[in-house]
């Protein structure tokens, strides 16, 4: 079973909990046991499995990747459209995760999260794709 849905994001940077969303195509989908894959095709995006719970997490999670690739990197893609730093964190984090599935529920850890990184936004219509085999 194949499903897209699409986020807006508000923030050049953020991380966004996709859990619930995820969550409810699965159980819509009425698929017992096999796997899911959460796919986000954009370059400048990614998406990660970790704790939501504490809000701190996400800010501490952008602040050591800004650390590691700085937004003013001096970047030969910034001559095109000033978001090379972007396209870099999108690379680090990777832009699929999959999960297994057991009894209609997906098996992750109990602090963990499905979450949507956005390194250049805001933008409309980010796209997230799901797919349970």
């Amino acid at each position: 079973m194949y499903t897209e849905f699409f986020i807006d994001t508000h923030n050049e940077q953020e991380i966004i909990d996709l859990t619930d969303q995820v969550e409810d195509i699965v159980n819509k989908a009425g698929k017992k046991d096999g796997i899911v894959h959460i796919y986000v095709p954009h370059a400048t995006a990614g998406i990660i499995l970790n704790e939501s719970a504490d809000p701190n997490i996400k800010t501490d999670f952008l602040k050591a990747l800004e650390k590691i690739v700085p937004k003013h990197g001096g970047y030969l893609h910034d001559r095109i459209d000033g978001n090379g730093a972007a396209h870099i964190k999108s690379s680090i984090v990777g832009s699929s995760i999959t999960l297994p599935l057991k009894d209609g529920n997906l098996v992750i850890g109990r602090w963990q999260s499905i979450m949507f990184c956005e390194f250049d936004g805001p933008r409309r219509n980010r796209k997230i794709i799901v797919q349970i085999i």
